[in-house]
């Protein structure tokens, strides 16, 4: 249990980080609403995560392209069954592949584009009804850890967006960042991201 939630944590946290450096609109538009919702009290408290709609929607989305588990763990099917036109035989082991659900054309619109507000227009969720999106699985063996894991994801991506801007280093472009994976337990970048912390002027009021 604390591999499953560290690494698949810590993974999540820097496909986001490298979605927001790629797409600098969104970044300021996630500190933005951050930076409004925690500005009275002057830091981000677990109480603040249900205002902050578009930050799970950006978290939402890079789950999608890159979600903690690219492979679910296996099932094996009890009795023989036909799915889609495609037989399976009973004790047949079945891995659903979440990576590809969730770049499926036929599902998504521009599957491939990083667009928090596809999010905002629907009401897919991860919490395992929605076929489509399926980063914690879904069912009765579903993720577990899902309501823990997504609340440490969301309170460390608000501060981290709260108390630092963040910039590239001199000489990297945003054309530059490696989207290359790695598959394992988790779907972790290839290359580490690199960025630089800037301490902002956060209006007090």
């Amino acid at each position: 249990m604390f591999v499953a939630g560290t690494d698949t944590t810590s993974s999540t946290l820097e496909w986001t980080m490298t979605q927001l450096a790629r797409h600098p609109e969104v970044m300021k538009k996630a500190q933005e609403e951050v930076r409004k919702i925690a500005s009275v009290k002057g830091e981000v408290e677990e109480g603040d995560l249900p205002h902050l709609h578009y930050l799970k929607s950006v978290i939402k989305e890079t789950m999608r392209l890159n979600p903690p588990v690219p492979l679910l763990v296996p099932r094996e099917s009890l009795e023989t069954c036909v799915l889609n036109g495609y037989e399976i035989p009973a004790k047949t082991r079945v891995l659903i592949n979440t990576h590809a659900i969730g770049r499926d054309p036929e599902s998504w619109e521009d599957p491939e584009e990083f667009d928090p507000e596809r999010f905002e227009k629907s009401k897919i969720d991860f919490r395992g009804g929605d076929y489509l999106f399926l980063p914690f699985g879904g069912g009765r063996r579903g993720c577990p850890g899902f309501a823990f894991g997504l609340a440490t994801v969301e309170i460390a991506l608000a501060r981290l967006l709260y108390h630092f801007d963040w910039e590239l280093p001199n000489g990297v472009g945003v054309g530059d960042l490696d989207l290359e994976e790695v598959f394992g337990l988790a779907t972790r970048k290839k290359s580490a991201l690199v960025l630089v912390p800037k301490y902002p002027a956060i209006e007090e009021k």
